[in-house]
C-alpha cells in the first residue's frame, strides 16, 4: 500500500462521529483522512483497512486506501480546539481513502444487480459489518458505479480480545442477526451463490496479505485474521443466516 502526507487540512467532513477530514497530499490528490487518535481509536482503522482491503480482493469496489503520515502543524490555522486536540493525538500513521468527488449518495431507488446486492450483502456478513442499513448505508455512486466506504464499524466483536475468554473460534460461530437489517437485502439475489462466487478468493494467500497490512502498532492483527478464517471453514452459518433473512 501507497503512504501519503497530508500537506493541507481543507475542512472537517462532521458527518461522522469520528471527525473525518478532507485533506490534500503530496501527490496533489484529496484524500478522506481517518484520525488514529478518534473515539474509536486505531481498532476503527484497522476494520477501515481490512474490510475495505477485503472487499477489493473479492472485486466489490472501493475507493484506493492508503496510509496517511500525519504532521499535525498542517492545521495550524484550524481555530476549533476539538480539531486540533484531534490532529495532536493522531500524529504519525493515520488512514485516508481517496476522494471521489461529485459523488452522491446511495438512493433507494437506485437500482442494483441483484448479483452484486448479494455480493455485498455477502461481504458485510462475513465481516459483520452492522453499518449499512437504510439509515446510513454507506454507499457511494461515483461514475456509475456504486463504492462501499467507511467500514470503521466492522469485526466489531473482534476488537475483544484482550478480554479473558475470547476465544476466535466463539467469535467466528456467532450469529450476525443485524444483516437482516442490510440496504441492499431486498435486492440481493442467492446469498448462497454469492458465496460460492466470493469465498474461494479469501484462500490462505490473501488472508496472510490482509494479516500482513496491519500496523502492529495499531492492534495485533491475529484475532482478526483467525475469525476471518474460522467465518470462511465450512459449513458457513452466516451465509444461511443472510439467504433466510432475504426470504
Amino acid at each position: 500500500m501507497r503512504t501519503i502526507t497530508p500537506t493541507r487540512y481543507v475542512e472537517p467532513l462532521r458527518e461522522g462521529g469520528s471527525l473525518p477530514a478532507l485533506v490534500e497530499a503530496d501527490d496533489d490528490g484529496l484524500y478522506v483522512l481517518k484520525f488514529r487518535g478518534a473515539g474509536q481509536g486505531p481498532r476503527a482503522l484497522v476494520a477501515e483497512l481490512l474490510a475495505g482491503e477485503l472487499a477489493r480482493l473479492v472485486g466489490l469496489p472501493v475507493p484506493e486506501i492508503v496510509f496517511a503520515d500525519l504532521d499535525p502543524r498542517i492545521a495550524v490555522a484550524e481555530p476549533d480546539p476539538e480539531i486540533q486536540d484531534l490532529l495532536a493525538a493522531s500524529e504519525g500513521l493515520n488512514l485516508a481513502l481517496d476522494f471521489l468527488p461529485g459523488s452522491l449518495p446511495y438512493s433507494a431507488l437506485d437500482p442494483v444487480e441483484p448479483e452484486l446486492a448479494a455480493d455485498i450483502v455477502w461481504f458485510d456478513a462475513l465481516v459483520m459489518n452492522v453499518d449499512r442499513t437504510p439509515r446510513n448505508p454507506n454507499l457511494l455512486r461515483w461514475h456509475r458505479r456504486l463504492y462501499l466506504i467507511d467500514h470503521g464499524a466492522a469485526f466489531y466483536r473482534h476488537h475483544g480480545a484482550r478480554e479473558p475468554g475470547w476465544d476466535a473460534d466463539a467469535v467466528a460461530a456467532t450469529s450476525f442477526e443485524q444483516i437482516k437489517d442490510h440496504v441492499l437485502l431486498r435486492d440481493a439475489g442467492s446469498i448462497t451463490e454469492a458465496d460460492e462466487r466470493l469465498a474461494p478468493k479469501l484462500d490462505g494467500y490473501a488472508l496472510q496479505q490482509l494479516r500482513e497490512l496491519i500496523p502492529p502498532e495499531w492492534a495485533d492483527p491475529d484475532p482478526y485474521i483467525d475469525v476471518l478464517a474460522a467465518r470462511l471453514r465450512a459449513p458457513r452459518e452466516f451465509v444461511l443466516e443472510a439467504d433466510d433473512a432475504r426470504r
